[in-house]
């Protein structure tokens, strides 16, 4: 009898409806994340507590995200994931916080550029894993992006520590294995994952943090902040990573890098560097060649 396979799930590298999906879907979490710079711009606390209720609020909205996907039974939803999602949980979590102190104790260029290899670790891990072989193109795209995010940040002039280099390859390859370990249990939904993990990093930081301390107007827009950037951000990077190869994913990740100083001078007339502008064509070319590549080789129906 003739079998038939999902075409998201497959491991071709063309189109399909749900992989084409999954592009939207962390593109759209890609944008999401870049307005990370503009909230921190406009909000005057401390780190540790916007960092708090960034994780309070993006924590919520994921769950009553699951809430509605599991029509109210969050904790089967939660049991449901097995050991998958727990794995999940603790990349996340464990990559936000070396993401947070790599910042300070490395440079900002540096810690992106390391970070701009997680496609090319997403891949080792599922080739390694269960034998998903990226494309010779999306290889190409990834080595072009990170040439464009290294003109972006102009890091072959900083010098960074050691520390902080360390904690952002740590960063880097947990959160490359999430997106792994997301693609290859797809059937199962790691959206509780997502939300425990928000709300794990609000716990983690609470001790430094001084949550009572905000005002009114100053929580309204935490609020914004843990929704529309890191909760919706999180949920959409969870669904898409589901639909489409994890080197892919990674690859589609970096097109935060170009967009965050785009919001920085639309609200602030902040211009951009010419090296930011060129590096930021760079990794959007690379995007664009793996996408048009990519919808070439549509599998036949």
């Amino acid at each position: 009898m003739a079998t038939t396979r999902d075409p998201g799930t497959a491991l071709h590298p063309g189109w399909s409806g749900s992989s084409a999906a999954g592009i939207l879907l962390v593109t759209a979490s890609a944008i999401a994340f870049s307005t990370a710079g503009l909230f921190t711009r406009l909000i005057g606390t401390d780190v540790w507590t916007m960092l708090f209720w960034r994780g309070v609020f993006g924590g919520l909205l994921i769950l009553a995200a699951v809430a509605i996907q599991s029509r109210g039974g969050i904790a089967g939803a939660i049991r449901s994931m097995g050991w998958a999602g727990l794995v999940s949980t603790l990349c996340s979590t464990g990559g936000t916080i070396c993401f947070i102190i790599a910042l300070r104790e490395s440079t900002v260029a540096e810690v992106t550029v390391i970070y701009a290899t997680a496609p090319f670790l997403a891949a080792a891990f599922a080739w390694l894993w269960f034998r998903e072989a990226p494309g010779r193109i999306t290889l190409i795209a990834s080595a072009l992006a990170l040439i464009g995010v290294a003109v972006m940040t102009g890091a072959a002039a900083t010098g960074g520590r050691a520390l902080g280099n360390l904690l952002a390859l740590v960063m880097t390859m947990l959160m490359a294995l999430m997106m792994v370990v997301i693609r290859r249990h797809r059937h199962v939904s790691m959206l509780p994952a997502a939300g425990l993990s928000a709300f794990a990093c609000a716990v983690l930081v609470l001790p430094l943090a001084d949550p009572g301390a905000v005002s009114g107007p100053e929580l309204a827009m935490l609020a914004l902040f843990g929704i529309s950037q890191f909760g919706l951000g999180l949920l959409l990077l969870t669904l898409g990573t589901r639909l489409i190869p994890a080197a892919r994913a990674s690859l589609l990740a970096n097109l935060e890098l170009p967009f965050a100083p785009l919001w920085v001078w639309i609200a602030f007339g902040e211009l951009p560097t010419l090296l930011a502008g060129i590096g930021g064509a760079i990794v959007c070319c690379a995007l664009l060649l793996d996408l048009l590549w990519a919808s070439r080789r549509t599998p036949p129906r």
